[in-house]
């Protein structure tokens, strides 16, 4: 039911990073700087929401792998 701790701390660890990234895209002097740290906070992005569908997926094969309870 639980997805991996791993997982757990890579997840928020781009979910940080993705936030850093978005900061200093607002904070970039120049218009290249602020394209290159959004560039850097979409693919953080996109590894968190892989991230989140590799635990959804541990969660899946975790409940899969229980016995089913029958009456």
């Amino acid at each position: 039911m639980e997805e991996d701790e791993t997982t757990r701390e890579l997840r928020l660890q781009q979910l940080r990073r993705e936030q850093a990234e978005r900061a200093r895209a607002q904070r970039a002097p120049g218009e290249d700087d602020a394209e290159a740290h959004a560039r850097r906070a979409e693919k953080t992005a996109y590894l968190r929401q892989r991230l989140e569908e590799r635990a959804e997926a541990e969660r899946d094969a975790e409940d899969e792998e229980r016995p089913s309870r029958e009456p």
